[in-house]
């Protein structure tokens, strides 16, 4: 299917046209500078050591710079567009992944909110703010499905659903590129890490993944094409080897896959030294080959290896590489160029007023409040204004982690902390107790922590992860617990007798077993950004309902790794999945642990309200529907159920839609999210919720890899998350 791409700009004759004069002025070094990507200023990665690039840019050598920003990228800028022969601008990217001055909640936390629409806002902000500061392009959205915790990055990505996650690409491709990308506010979007990243082998980063074609293109391509439907100018190619192909040297999924099946016309960048890498990987024997093997597979833009310019002319010289190759990776990276209007207005306008708005404020307090996801609740939340807090733990004022660990321009002095609002508004009401460190080991804080409590009438802990070490990139962890003694600090106030709050604030799920049984609520904040504080009261008091749910499963023990909703079935399921009880209770002959159950602790499209909701069943249009028809997109599987508030409160409800098949040519998932609606309901209120099943919805990769609707029964459910509900069934004929 033909790319939708914003502003129409990949089918311009005009720009075509630009583009073929331009190529044919250019000597082979101004090429392979259009494909040469540097660093300018900090690193996040290895370092190449190349600092002369003021001369580089004049001569022609550098086509984009990452890590630049405001008036030293209109420093860079001045020199590519007045001294270089061909005056070819130069793009300027940044990490900015989940705001730019005005940090937003972690991306992980942003997919709990199944908020599209928001995450697109959050996304238009962060673009305006980074194009206000010279940045137009960012290395965002990561789209990696990660199934494994224990992988430090999944905090950047919408967790392990396909179906979610290609629908948050759609909206962050929108929000970053808007409706043209000659708008000065325009972000290239860049999806990345193609392909398979998240799949990483006991959740290591950067190691090896193993995926079949058809688990590829089921689960983790999906979201990819979703973006490159949506527009996404730009693709990042990714570290891992990919059934023992380098990603960044793949000529299946780049040129068979992206280039040919999905018409991409964008550009591939590597990420950081990945060309370089590909020798370490094992299969390039020199930097020369390396640099070979990825332009003929389809990566246009060499980041930081500094291959393509300093390698590939001898490698074209002596005919291992067609010019046509580099010619068509240069049309690509200047295509995207004349399209952005860089050549009419190469310059930034630095405006720092546009940054940091009241109104960016928020919506980034918005996200931060549709984020938080309520695990627990004994009745304790909301609580009530008058009872006596302690404020425990080494999260409740740590402005720098609420930042989360990829901040772009974030300023630890821009957070509001949770104890600075509690402080204001409960005054000497609230005790605050630090109790340890994130990491430490020394119990020296907990007598304070425990007098506090002794104190206190209810008590705010809040534990979790330290965001710049413990979560993103290189911060795979083997053990999922709270770090340090922070279970011994809960432990120690539980005791106390005191109802405990437990806010939880990480870059993944973890494991929450035991702590989960210390306290009366649980609720988990994620690393919330610059308006923790503000959101957090709100949620606690009551001011605001949680309506987030998981969009990665919490497993109970890291021995249940990798655990995630869509698995498969086996020739002998246990019985009751879901009940935690059923351990023991079935046939020792079913596939099962022996000292655990099988279901995660919390399950995907899991949260809690305040409020409660009630489901009534689904309601099928017919029983039956035609698999030909489905196919040729001719007919839906239309489906309904009413969702009532049958609580108190007024709340939002994430409706959630299932789908099962069977009898399909090859087994399909237990349960698949196939369409999700935020529903706001008054107490007592009633609303139906619709869904249509097409075929997008009920295509897979059948047995002989042909991507298709086939006959079979399939089973429905519509429910407030990934194990509740009761399901319909139908027939495809």
């Amino acid at each position: 299917m033909p790319a939708v791409w914003a502003g129409g700009w990949s089918d311009d004759p005009a720009i075509e046209a630009r583009v073929e004069r331009l190529l044919k002025q250019m000597t082979l070094e101004e090429k392979l500078g259009q494909l040469s990507q540097y660093s300018g200023n900090m690193q996040t990665g290895p370092d190449t050591g190349r600092r002369d690039y003021k001369e580089m840019v004049a001569a022609g050598e550098i086509g984009s710079f990452l890590n630049v920003t405001g008036e030293q990228a209109n420093r860079y800028q001045k020199i590519a567009v007045e001294r270089s022969r061909l005056q070819i601008p130069l793009i300027f990217g940044l990490d900015v992944i989940h705001g730019y001055r005005t940090t937003f909640p972690i991306p992980l936390a942003l997919s709990s909110t199944w908020d599209t629409e928001l995450v697109e806002r959050a996304a238009r902000i962060a673009a305006m703010e980074a194009s206000a500061d010279g940045v137009r392009w960012t290395f965002s959205p990561m789209v990696d499905i990660a199934r494994d915790p224990r992988w430090g990055r999944i905090s950047e990505g919408a967790g392990e659903d396909p179906y979610l996650g290609s629908a948050m690409a759609r909206a962050y491709v929108r929000g970053y590129q808007g409706e043209s990308l000659s708008d000065p506010t325009s972000l290239l979007a860049c999806l990345k890490h193609y392909v398979g990243y998240g799949a990483a082998e006991g959740g290591r980063d950067y190691n090896t993944t193993e995926i079949p074609e058809r688990l590829l293109r089921d689960v983790y391509l999906p979201p990819f094409q979703a973006g490159v439907e949506q527009g996404a100018a730009t693709v990042m190619s990714a570290f891992n080897a990919l059934n023992g192909v380098p990603a960044s040297a793949n000529p299946f999924t780049l040129g068979q896959i992206l280039r040919k099946e999905w018409q991409f016309r964008g550009f591939v960048v590597s990420d950081w030294t990945a060309i370089a890498e590909t020798v370490a990987h094992g299969t390039a024997i020199d930097g020369a080959d390396a640099a070979r093997r990825s332009i003929v597979a389809g990566v246009d833009m060499d980041m930081q290896s500094d291959l393509y310019r300093t390698a590939l002319a001898d490698e074209i010289t002596a005919g291992k590489v067609p010019v046509s190759i580099v010619d068509e990776a240069v049309r690509r990276v200047v295509r995207v160029k004349f399209a952005m209007g860089l050549f009419e207005d190469p310059y930034a306008r630095i405006a720092p007023e546009k940054m940091l708005t009241p109104d960016h404020r928020q919506s980034a307090r918005e996200a931060a409040e549709k984020s938080f996801v309520l695990l627990k609740n004994d009745g304790i939340l909301p609580l009530k204004r008058g009872a006596r807090v302690a404020l425990i733990g080494p999260l409740a004022d740590s402005a720098g982690n609420m930042l989360g660990g990829w901040s772009a321009k974030g300023e630890e002095a821009d957070v509001v902390t949770l104890r600075s609002v509690l402080a204001k508004e409960l005054g000497a009401d609230v005790t605050y107790a630090k109790g340890t460190e994130i990491s430490g080991g020394a119990d020296g804080g907990f007598a304070e922590a425990i007098e506090a409590a002794r104190s206190a009438d209810v008590v705010i802990l809040a534990l979790g992860e330290d965001a710049p070490t413990m979560t993103g990139e290189a911060a795979s962890r083997t053990e999922l617990d709270l770090p340090g003694n922070q279970e011994q600090l809960l432990e120690a106030v539980a005791a106390v007798g005191k109802p405990v709050v437990l806010l939880l604030f990480s870059g993944r799920p973890l494991v929450l077993t035991r702590a989960v049984e210390r306290a009366a609520a649980v609720l988990e904040a994620w690393f919330p950004g610059v308006e923790a504080g503000p959101a957090l009261v709100r949620t606690l008091y009551g001011d605001s309902n949680p309506s987030g749910k998981l969009t990665a499963s919490f497993p109970r023990s890291v021995g249940q790794l990798p655990v995630y909703y869509n698995h498969l079935s086996t020739g002998r399921p246990l019985p009751g999945e879901f009940d935690p009880n059923s351990i023991g209770s079935a046939s020792k002959y079913t596939s099962r642990y022996i000292d655990q159950a099988n279901s995660p602790l919390f399950p995907f499209g899991f949260g809690l309200s305040y409020t409660t909701f009630s489901y009534g069943p689904v309601k099928l249009e017919a029983l039956s529907y035609s698999a030909a028809e489905l196919d040729m997109g001719k007919a839906e599987v239309k489906i309904s159920a009413e969702v009532t508030n049958s609580g108190l409160r007024p709340g939002q409800e994430v409706v959630q839609l299932y789908i099962s098949q069977r009898g399909t040519s090859v087994a399909r998932p237990v349960r698949e999210l196939k369409g999700f609606r935020r529903v706001a309901l008054q107490p007592g209120e009633t609303k139906a919720v619709e869904f249509a099943l097409g075929r997008d919805e009920l295509a897979f990769w059948n047995i002989d890899m042909q991507d298709v609707v086939e006959p079979g029964k399939l089973k429905v459910w519509i429910a407030g998350s990934s194990k509740d509900g009761i399901p319909a069934e139908l027939t495809i004929e």
